[in-house]
């Protein structure tokens, strides 16, 4: 039943892609995405159900056939950004492209018929987690995107080619790679997902087929490639020095495989846009809100965090396990400062994002059992918070016609439902007891034991995170002056993707210990018994916690039916335009409500220019401390 499952997810997503390509009528096309995206929805809970208390399954699942269609799906993926780079005189990922093809081509036609793996799929907890994220979150998203697209379309970008037909079997056969990455046992067909994913991003950043977009869509191109090759280095050294494709053959190894370990961890580190990579998820932003939220926050960012989480144990206690946790904090600490200058609503989404990402990627380098367990608990978190916060940002700004945080005054009077939705999801990514904090006290625990000194930067870094994030939160409750409420316009699709992610965000910090007790930890521990992170007593103090947070909401001055809100008393007497007075001499006077956003301290330019070449020089290092294992 387990292996039907699998075998269903990753199937049926392509299938229902191909099904999509192939609708022209927009009505018909959206229904189909709702029945298709509710499908994975149950599938993916159900696998959870199902799956038990076992600590690994492995499925043979052996075919031919599906085997040369990957290899010749290679090919034409690479054709594509090939033929397209020519055409946009794109020379830096013609040169990737070419040395990645050039590798698996003689590494498959030289010793395929050695490159046989005992078992081609497995499924563990760590795999049970993120099937759910994918089939949950992206399923919503999917759901979300039909009334967004449709807005996007007509009304905000009618200049804009409709494409939608291409939009959404992109995003189904996305989905299908996803579950392929994370119940695949073959490294080869790890790495064809892997690669899908890669191609997947390419085609949504450019979908607006504007120069902005064409450039972003080659730089996140060219990054994911860079990773892609020490991704095929790493399967080729293991295949001649150990003899085997298979990842839990190579975790068993240990040292041994030490050059292929580094070299996954830097196509991790590419995937989950850790600096110096992190430019191109900053770049693909440009993309229909949708993508944003699903290749770039929540779900395919994950897949580089996903690898070096597998590989974390291999790290554990080395000095290439330092090295990656240094590349993490270093991106942590530099995109956390940056964030506190951005008043672009998906830029300070963009920074956080990687943020978080860098204090995974710092986890995973230290490797110890608490450190993975924080690290998991940290992708649960930021995946659900941040599609939410995504998924609102392109609401506010269909509505608004602008997603610069200082135009979100009045929010919560203008559009009540929406800004308390965004309220949740940053809570979510800072406040006790959300699961982010939790996770950040497990990360902390975890330095202390092991490398107190990068204790600091997650000290300053979080700091940093508070900063940005309640002056963010004091825009959308600030009200300055009276508003009419308004909420009309926003999709079925788009309420019912916001409620369900509000709903997973309360729901899986209210259920937390019994998520570690039940799925982190016998991940962590290899045993369905070990409860040694999370302790009864921290338990039921953070859903004491939670109940204070629940009742908050009930503490707060309800609106009376005569209640109006009347223009700011500015010292003055005030005058017909707002934010406006006339002063003692009769001059106008105006003023206005703003952030400080301290760009000369935090500006991007300066930090980013800082965080690459430290984090370059680490990478340089990080490879040059695995080469003593080629001997």
């Amino acid at each position: 039943m387990i292996q039907n499952i699998v075998l269903f997810l990753i199937g049926f997503p392509a299938l229902a892609a191909l099904v999509l390509a192939g609708v022209r009528n927009n009505n018909f096309r959206n229904r189909l995405v709702w029945v298709f995206g509710l499908i994975i929805l149950v599938a993916s809970v159900l696998l959870m159900f199902g799956f038990g208390s076992a600590s690994l399954e492995v499925f043979p699942f052996h075919s031919k056939l599906l085997e040369k269609a990957m290899f010749y799906g290679e090919w034409i993926m690479s054709l594509l950004i090939f033929v397209l780079a020519i055409k946009h005189k794109k020379m830096a990922p013609i040169f990737l492209v070419v040395i990645q093809t050039t590798l698996l081509t003689w590494f498959e036609l030289g010793h395929g018929h050695q490159l046989v793996a005992a078992n081609n799929l497995f499924i563990d907890k760590l795999s049970i987690v993120m099937a759910l994220i994918i089939g949950v979150i992206g399923s919503l998203i999917c759901i979300y995107a039909v009334g967004y697209m449709k807005e996007f379309h007509e009304n905000q970008h009618p200049e804009i080619k409709d494409r939608r037909a291409l939009f959404f079997f992109i995003l189904f056969f996305f989905l299908s790679a996803m579950f392929g990455i994370v119940f695949s046992n073959n490294l080869m067909w790890l790495f064809f997902f892997w690669e899908v994913t890669t191609l997947s991003s390419f085609l949504l950043i450019g979908y607006k087929q504007n120069e902005e977009s064409i450039n972003n869509a080659f730089r996140a191109v060219f990054m994911n490639l860079f990773g892609g090759v020490f991704f095929a280095m790493a399967i080729i050294y293991l295949f001649f020095t150990a003899n085997t494709i298979e990842l839990n053959q190579m975790l068993g190894l240990g040292g041994l495989v030490m050059l292929p370990v580094v070299f996954l961890s830097i196509a991790g580190m590419t995937k989950a846009a850790q600096m110096p990579f992190s430019s191109w998820l900053l770049g693909a932003m440009v993309a229909p809100t949708p993508v944003s939220a699903l290749l770039h926050s929540s779900t395919m960012v994950k897949a580089g965090v996903y690898l070096l989480i597998r590989v974390a144990p291999l790290l554990s206690g080395t000095l290439a396990g330092l090295l990656v946790a240094c590349v993490g904090a270093v991106t942590f600490i530099i995109t956390s400062f940056i964030a506190i200058s951005q008043s672009d609503a998906k830029k300070v989404l963009a920074y956080s994002t990687i943020a978080n990402l860098g204090l995974i990627v710092m986890c995973s380098g230290i490797g110890t059992p608490t450190a993975i367990w924080a690290a998991i608990l940290l992708v649960i978190f930021h995946a659900i918070a941040k599609g939410l916060l995504f998924l609102c940002v392109g609401v506010v700004e269909h509505k608004l016609h602008s997603r610069d945080i200082e135009s979100m005054d009045n929010l919560i009077i203008k559009m009540p439902r929406l800004a308390w939705m965004l309220l949740v999801g940053m809570a979510g990514m800072f406040l006790a007891p959300f699961g982010m904090l939790i996770s950040k006290w497990a990360v902390l625990k975890a330095l202390v034991d092991t490398n107190p000194g990068l204790s600091v930067v997650l000290i300053y870094g979080s700091a940093a995170t508070l900063f940005f994030w309640v002056k963010w939160m004091g825009k959308i409750l600030a009200v300055v002056q009276p508003e009419k409420r308004d909420e009309s316009g926003i999709n079925l699709s788009e309420w019912t993707a916001l409620y369900a992610l509000v709903t997973a965000t309360i729901g899986v910090c209210l259920s937390f210990p019994i998520i570690s007790r039940l799925m982190i930890e016998p991940f962590v521990f290899g045993s369905s018994t070990a409860t040694t992170i999370l302790t009864r007593g921290n338990s039921l103090i953070m859903i004491i916690m939670m109940g204070f947070v629940i009742l908050f909401r009930f503490s707060l001055p309800k609106k009376d039916e005569g209640e109006r809100v009347v223009e700011t008393y500015l010292s003055g007497l005030n005058v017909d335009q707002r934010n406006a007075y006339s002063a003692p001499l009769g001059a106008t006077k105006s003023f206005i409500y703003k952030n400080y956003y301290l760009s000369k301290y935090f500006g991007e330019k300066n930090l980013a220019n800082i965080g690459v070449a430290t984090s370059w020089l680490i990478v340089i290092l990080l490879i040059g401390s695995s080469l003593p294992w080629l001997v």
